[in-house]
């Protein structure tokens, strides 16, 4: 493989000299593990660490993530390496890591051009967890669509997209289906030498069966809907970068029980366009949407013009990051005055 084919640009040449300077390689990383990464690069696939500097030195989101392009010192020979620096990122989709009481990052994916928003038709399809994964992809910097899984199983699926159009305003929307092949050559679109799309939605929705057509052959396990539900089996327990044989790299990631936004102040302007707007057209800048005179929110829910549940969706997800600011601010607070103890220690000690 070349470098170009894995995404490969002038702008990472030149962020990349000085590593090349002290002779090392770059790479790109498929699959992160517990205590190393697969790394793909112009001598194959490598099996690396990361150095115990990078490790110290790295802050929170900073170490390396699926996508990542990194500096290796390679030992070919036996097959691994030693990452000692990440590349810049041009995007990056992150989120607050699953279940973690404290506020923790997580990136899931980076340098990422397109990201797929995937959902099913059958019984997955909730507008409301799409409205929270555009605000993630948007404030990613990549470009988000959004597919519409297992058409074969729903009855109107042309409906369903304009349902779905509905709330994902300028956001292209397909209905696609690994059985019958509907809208599956849509998708060429986004595809292509050294382009990137990454796939993440909900466990059973159907990404790694769509990563297997995409790549023309099993590569990611998959198992058969439930009868009882009709919904999948989660598969996928790990980030995976997959080389296309047509051209372009896609990402799968596991299924998310839960999405919980990180810092997602522009995402949700783009996500929330309309609200945003009808906010910012109300007569006061505090206004708090309930009953002060010339609130334009007020006026589109009266009207119709603007759906409740999407106002509410709106809101909800407004007070999650009111919140996830307050605990940041908790915790950088709580840092700084640990810090502040160290160094009082620290200047005690050395007057003796």
């Amino acid at each position: 493989m070349n470098l170009t084919t894995l995404g490969w640009g002038p702008d990472l040449a030149e962020h990349f000299e000085e590593h090349a300077a002290a002779g090392l390689i770059a790479g790109r990383v498929s699959v992160p593990q517990r205590g190393n990464y697969i790394v793909l690069t112009e001598l194959g696939e490598l099996t690396v660490e990361i150095s115990g500097k990078l490790r110290h030195e790295a802050g929170p989101g900073e170490l390396p993530a699926a996508g990542d392009w990194v500096a290796i010192a390679a030992r070919p020979e036996e097959g691994g390496g030693t990452i000692h620096a990440v590349l810049p990122r041009r995007t990056a989709i992150v989120r607050k890591a699953a279940g973690s009481v404290e506020t923790e990052l997580q990136v899931v994916g980076a340098n990422i051009d397109t990201v797929f928003l995937v959902t099913s038709l059958n019984d997955d399809l909730n507008p409301r967890r799409i409205e929270r994964y555009l605000a993630t992809a948007w404030e990613s910097g990549a470009q988000p669509a959004i597919l519409l899984t297992k058409a074969d199983l729903c009855d109107d699926s042309a409906a369903a997209v304009l349902d779905v159009e509905a709330i994902a305003f300028g956001v292209p929307v397909h209905a696609v289906s690994t059985v019958t092949d509907e809208g599956i050559g849509a998708l060429d679109a986004y595809l292509g030498e050294g382009r990137t799309i990454a796939l993440i939605g909900s466990s059973g929705v159907g990404k790694s069966t769509l990563v297997n057509r995409l790549a023309g052959r099993e590569v990611l396990a998959t198992q058969a809907i439930r009868e009882s539900d009709g919904r999948g089996r989660h598969t996928t327990s790990h980030r995976e970068l997959v080389l296309l044989p047509g051209g372009g790299l896609v990402l799968d990631t596991p299924g998310m029980r839960e999405l919980q936004l990180w810092d997602s102040a522009e995402g949700m302007q783009e996500a929330f366009d309309d609200v945003e707007e009808l906010v910012a057209a109300c007569r006061f800048a505090d206004c708090g949407h309930g009953v002060e005179p010339g609130c334009a929110v007020q006026a589109a829910l009266k009207a119709g013009t603007l759906a409740p549940e999407r106002y509410e969706s709106w809101v909800k997800l407004q007070h999650e990051l009111e919140h996830l600011e307050r605990k940041q601010g908790g915790r950088a607070q709580a840092e700084a005055r640990k810090a502040r103890r160290a160094f009082a220690r620290k200047l005690r000690t050395s007057a003796w």
